[in-house]
């Protein structure tokens, strides 16, 4: 299979480390809206080009896998290219993922290509855990809680408050919250009760930390709704501590079964990420390989982590997955 990257920021750097790993896969160019002699892969022998030639790599790429950020750049950039190739993204506005799926499948489907929307691990993993445990337990309840990892949204919005020079954000669940659900108890969690928001800051020389704080835990749509903590540190502490993008979280899903429904049942799955750019990338690679195995059958159009079947993920035969994972 060979791959193309669109865009060589965390994600990409991460699509490229995971493809060492896919040995029936290659990186054959890297695609970027920058000047191409400034990007320096670190796979020897793979060609930089510039986005301004895309159409000519047609022979080159077999999925192009878009590197691109949800609110502005893949709305764009996966209608587009996917007149041109089998694509996928990791788009992950969840509210306006119909809207995408619309916009993608339609020229697709008018290009005989197929695209891939949405893949990651929420969206993506986690939603196929929500898919799974309702359709097991369907009279019961979801729950997903994201964290202890870094929000690179809402660590963007506090390095826009003025005077801070750099910050990092944690989501982190409530244990109180997570031991409730463990429980099989069905709590009703307000926004505040399941997560909570910790701050890293460093500020700029001379700035007022008690506004920087209050401008932080105020801010609408990020922190207003949580119990927020903001730490102020120094600049060496910032890179010795908070250079790595952690993340993971659980999806529960309870429910119970029986005449009188007498007995409970708990489902949880969880990630713990040392990397969440290279994970997702990991997770983007699987899901490749299945887009193209159904394009080699003649699908086209646009598909989401619920149309892709487990056994087209991985590289082994179904004779293999049956003799050993079954």
């Amino acid at each position: 299979m060979k791959i193309g990257i669109l865009g060589y920021g965390n994600l990409g750097k991460g699509v490229e480390s995971a493809i060492r790993q896919n040995k029936d896969m290659e990186l054959t160019c890297i695609i970027t809206r920058r000047d191409p002699s400034q990007i320096k892969p670190l796979t020897d022998g793979v060609k930089v080009y510039s986005v301004a030639d895309i159409e000519k790599l047609k022979d080159m790429i077999d999925v192009l896998v878009i590197c691109g950020g949800s609110a502005t750049d893949l709305p764009k950039q996966t209608p587009e290219f996917v007149k041109y190739f089998n694509v996928i993204d990791s788009f992950d506005t969840h509210a306006k993922i119909p809207d995408h799926f619309a916009n993608v499948d339609k020229i697709a489907k008018e290009n005989n290509h197929i695209a891939l929307i949405s893949c990651g691990w929420d969206p993506g993993m986690f939603s196929l855990m929500r898919l799974y445990g309702s359709a097991v337990l369907p009279e019961g309840q979801d729950y997903t809680f994201w964290g202890k990892g870094v929000s690179q949204g809402h660590s963007d919005a506090i390095r826009r408050v003025k005077g801070v020079k750099n910050g990092k954000q944690y989501t982190i669940p409530v244990q109180e919250a997570l031991d409730a659900v463990r429980a099989g108890t069905n709590p009703q969690l307000t926004t505040r009760q399941k997560h909570i928001r910790e701050c890293f800051v460093v500020a700029e020389e001379g700035a007022d930390l008690n506004q920087i704080e209050h401008d932080i835990k105020t801010m609408p749509n990020y922190f207003a709704d949580y119990d927020t903590t903001v730490h102020f540190i120094s600049e060496e502490e910032f890179n010795a501590n908070h250079a790595g993008i952690p993340h993971g979280g659980f999806v529960f899903r309870t429910g119970v079964t029986g005449i009188n429904k007498e007995n409970t049942h708990v489902i949880e799955y969880s990630l713990k990420l040392d990397s969440n750019p290279e994970f997702t990338s990991s997770v983007i690679l699987a899901y490749a390989r299945g887009i193209y195995r159904l394009h080699e059958e003649g699908v086209t159009g646009c598909k989401t982590v619920f149309d892709i079947a487990p056994a087209y993920l991985s590289p082994l035969s179904n004779e293999e997955l049956r003799a050993h994972m079954l």
